[in-house]
């Protein structure tokens, strides 16, 4: 002890004030109670409580904050993340984390907690303390975590998505789905199901449905627009059904005039490709599309738009048409048998087609006395050279008998139809036929496609329509007329076309009022 003082002394004096300092420190650390002694109190605290008279019911007590636990949050039972919710509200039987503090903390209190604290108060005169409360608290979760469960197993199956990606196969789709090859050989057993799921296209979706305990409950595949396949699975069964939307028809109505050709006036009044064709068929017996028209022609027409539940699917067939070329006027009326008539009830459709090919422009015209362009020579032309890409599709002008089909140096790849005893049509310079000598052809139907064999200068259909022998000119020849509606069918007829056409000038009206 001498020595230790001795020490002392020799140190400079700001080190002896320090280590007083920390001496008396040290002292006064060990004059209070140790953590034994304070844990004491607190527990004679607590049996104090377990006395039935030291609590009053309908009083407030100030309950410790490590002592708190929050009410379970009401859950939804239609909430999808109930059950998350309820996992997250105990974490190892212990309490959350913002929940734990000293009870000195400076924690305010809604009214839901100091109810939570009386019920707690008066839950610590039970046996087991608090530790039955949270045992309490714990067994209402899991009632509402089965409830939630319960739930989902009977109503709320889980539903994924699957886009069939490239090279897919429904085998290889089920697997990314979790589901068995059981699975896909018991499904297309189906009759429906093997028609349309072997042949998924990529981009296609499929929508299955499985239950907690993963297994397929229901496929659903969108077959078209209107029409989904669902096949359902239970008690080890698969049943099919083809669900499909109810179709409204709506009707639409565009006119034009046209300021530069009869394509671009069609696009840009909103017509579709399909029907610039339809319309361009319809007329293309009486109006030639490539020669005849003419700036300030226009037309107007009614067709069908197919909906389903308020969503647009597709055009529909034209029901009504008008069509004015160089002050000539032509209507149309679609009748219940496909076919279509002019307003008066004369066929649209004649025995022979104006022209056989969709061309781009005449290269040279009927002209008895043409200059040949290889030839040097006068010579007679005696059909029209209709210009288009090499592969255009011929048509077949009318109904008739291939008579000849062969090829030589001349003609190149040839075709001759003949009609009746009347008509004959001649197809010359072909790339390739697809008739032979003999076969029976429909009007319209591809006799072969357009090319530049033979002498020719130039790709090119080479037409020829013979009457009775004599070359006529295709353009300006007068074709046979067209058969008129049967007469049992006239008075409904003519009903629908008085119909159609009043709608038809009393939306014109309407469209000139509006400009």
């Amino acid at each position: 002890m001498a020595k230790l003082l001795t020490l002392f002394t020799l140190l400079p004096k700001a080190h002896q004030i320090t280590l007083s300092l920390l001496v008396m420190l040290t002292t006064i650390i060990l004059m209070f109670p140790s953590e034994d002694a304070q844990a004491s109190k607190q527990t004679q605290i607590v049996s104090q409580t377990n006395d039935k008279d030291a609590l009053e019911t309908n009083s407030d007590y100030s309950v410790p904050l490590a002592f708190r636990t929050p009410t379970a949050p009401k859950i939804d039972k239609n909430d999808a993340d109930a059950e998350e919710i309820a996992d997250n509200i105990f974490v190892n039987d212990t309490l959350p984390p913002q929940q734990l503090g000293d009870s000195s903390d400076d924690v305010s209190e809604t009214p839901d907690d100091e109810a939570f604290a009386q019920h707690i108060a008066m839950l610590r005169t039970r046996p087991e303390g608090i530790d039955g409360v949270i045992h309490d608290i714990d067994n209402q979760v899991a009632k509402q975590k089965a409830k939630i469960t319960q739930q989902a197993s009977n109503d709320d199956y889980t539903v994924e998505y699957y886009e069939v990606a490239k090279g897919d196969t429904l085998g290889g789709l089920f697997s990314r789905a979790g589901l068995s090859a059981k699975d896909v050989y018991d499904i297309t057993q189906l009759p429906l199901a093997k028609k349309n799921l072997l042949t998924i296209m990529p981009g296609e979706e499929i929508a299955i449905s499985k239950n907690e305990l993963g297994e397929l409950k229901e496929l659903s595949y969108r077959m078209d627009k209107v029409s989904t396949l669902v096949i359902s699975h239970n008690n080890d069964r698969y049943k099919e059904v083809v669900n499909t939307k109810e179709v409204e028809n709506r009707t639409s109505f565009i006119t034009a005039t046209i300021k530069s050709n009869f394509w671009n006036a069609a696009a840009d009044a909103g017509l579709s490709g399909n029907h610039i064709m339809e319309l361009a068929n319809i007329f293309g017996w009486d109006v030639d599309f490539a020669l005849d028209i003419r700036k300030g022609d226009h037309f107007s027409l009614l067709f069908d738009q197919e909906y389903a539940d308020g969503q647009f699917l597709r055009n529909g067939n034209i029901l009504a048409a008008e069509f004015i070329n160089q002050g000539e006027r032509y209507t149309a009326i679609r009748y219940t048998d496909g076919e279509y008539y002019s307003e008066n009830g004369n066929s649209m459709r004649k025995a022979f087609l104006r022209s056989p090919v969709d061309f781009k422009y005449v290269s040279s015209n009927f002209n008895p006395r043409r200059l040949h362009p290889v030839t040097g020579q006068i010579k007679a032309h005696r059909g029209v050279d209709y210009v288009a890409a090499i592969g255009t599709p011929i048509k077949a002008a009318g109904k008739g008998k291939v008579i000849e089909s062969g090829y030589n140096q001349f003609n190149g790849n040839y075709v001759f139809i003949k009609h009746n005893e009347t008509y004959t049509t001649k197809y010359l310079h072909l790339t390739k036929r697809k008739v032979n000598r003999g076969d029976t052809v429909k009007q319209g139907q591809v006799i072969g496609t357009l090319g530049k064999t033979g002498r020719v200068t130039g790709a090119h259909l080479h037409y020829e329509f013979i009457v009775n022998g004599v070359h006529r000119n295709p353009r300006t020849v007068d074709l046979p007329k067209s058969m008129p509606i049967n007469r049992s069918e006239k008075g409904k007829f003519t009903s629908l076309s008085k119909q159609l056409m009043a709608q038809l000038k009393s939306n014109q009206q309407q469209q000139l009022a509006s400009n």
